[in-house]
């Protein structure tokens, strides 16, 4: 028996689904024509209440199988279905990491803090560092510390404050800036991230190829790679930031100081000059017997940069009391891509547009004039370019909500 009900659309162009006003029709006449015709087609009736069921469960099972051929496409595949596709090209998601934040510590000139030397926040929470640092002639240096507990804990500023484990000439710690916030494990959006440099993963002395292997370093946060292959100087992004001749640049957030110098180290072109500030010795065992070479595999840890936003909604009676702490965490929330959107990294620039989408949610009543960002509290432009030697932070209390 053939039925009045029109049919899911498969084809070259993609998928689609009838208009359930356009199912119901059919399962109507398909009941007409069981009972001979002449049914009443009131959906009050008993035939109509079943026809309406009937309509609903086609358009659900309908839904179901759009949303399995959507999970087909990389775009947007999500949960099991991005594991899935993960696993053509051997990539496994992330599991959660810790936030990392810049520590200043204070203390004896010359005095080594070496890596996994251990913090606390306010909160109780303890940080490790994660590369050696000595206290240079200024009495202080700015240490990478990542959080213990993984998941995306915030330390906003001042929140670093005590030293948890002594080391002899060290006196202080504070950071100046908040932390880059960790996650409870890889977001849909940073695997397809991944999964889109993962094609060059396998392959060596390219950029695509480190970025991919640094990224997929276990606790790393963010990275960016770019190379010189020129015999000068070349002053390049937002901060202008010189890389020397015939070189890679990496930045990395994040991870263990020998797992990231084993990631770039086994990528890298034979012979390349590296940029940056912090160092890690790497012993090649392959092939040879004690004593190994040694090779001084060298990156950036780039420095905390805070953004400031300025946040104009119109003032409006039924607004709730705390409008200005919702905004805030939305503003939050979107610049970390805790909202499922793409988040601040290393060398990107930030529109305004970017944001509004989420204040708007915030509440029925919200009603945005503009929303405007800086490296101050001016914060009086609509886009932010963060240069590859910058890490993008926002504390809450950077962001000003203005009611007009």
């Amino acid at each position: 028996m053939t039925s009045n009900v029109p049919s899911v659309v498969i084809d070259a162009n993609g998928i689609a689904l009838p208009q359930e006003t356009d199912i119901l029709t059919g399962v109507q006449a398909d009941i007409n024509q069981a009972f001979g015709g002449g049914v009443n087609p009131g959906l009050t009736t008993p035939q109509g209440q079943i026809a309406q069921t009937t309509t609903a469960i086609i358009g659900d099972k309908n839904d179901q199988i759009a949303e399995v051929i959507n999970n087909v496409d990389p775009d947007k595949a999500d949960g099991r279905w991005q594991d899935a596709i993960g696993r053509i090209y051997f990539l496994e998601r992330i599991a959660a990491s810790g936030t990392v934040v810049t520590g200043t510590c204070t203390g004896l000139v010359g005095t080594v803090i070496p890596a996994g030397s251990a913090a606390q926040d306010t909160n109780g929470y303890i940080y490790f560092s994660l590369a050696d640092a000595t206290i240079p002639t200024s009495g202080s240096v700015d240490i990478d510390f990542q959080n213990s507990t993984t998941g995306p804990i915030a330390c906003p500023i001042g929140n670093l404050a005590k030293i948890y484990s002594a080391v002899p000439g060290w006196d202080r710690v504070e950071n100046l800036a908040a932390g880059t916030l960790g996650t409870d494990v890889e977001s849909r959006a940073d695997f397809e991230y991944r999964r889109k440099l993962s094609v060059a993963a396998n392959g060596v002395n390219s950029t695509q190829s480190i970025l991919g292997r640094v990224l997929a370093v276990s606790d790393v946060l963010d990275a960016y790679v770019v190379d010189n292959p020129s015999g000068s100087v070349v002053n390049y992004g937002a901060t202008s930031y010189p890389l020397a001749a015939h070189s890679v640049y990496v930045a990395v957030v994040g991870g263990a100081a020998a797992d990231v110098a084993a990631a770039i180290w086994m990528k890298k072109s034979l012979g390349c000059n590296y940029n940056g500030d912090t160092s890690y010795v790497i012993e090649d065992s392959e092939g040879y017997e004690k004593p190994y070479p040694q090779y001084t595999v060298t990156w950036k840890t780039p420095d905390a940069t805070p953004a400031f936003f300025k946040i104009q909604i119109a003032t409006d009676p039924l607004l709730p009391a705390n409008i200005v702490d919702l905004v805030r965490t939305a503003v939050v929330n979107s610049f970390n891509g805790a909202d499922g959107g793409s988040r601040a990294r290393i060398g990107s620039t930030i529109y305004a547009g970017r944001y509004y989408a989420g204040v708007a949610a915030v509440n029925a009543n919200v009603n945005i004039e503009s929303i405007t960002m800086g490296f101050t509290s001016a914060a009086a432009a609509v886009s932010l370019a963060f240069g590859i030697d910058q890490r993008p932070t926002l504390d809450s209390s950077n962001i000003q909500v203005l009611l007009v």
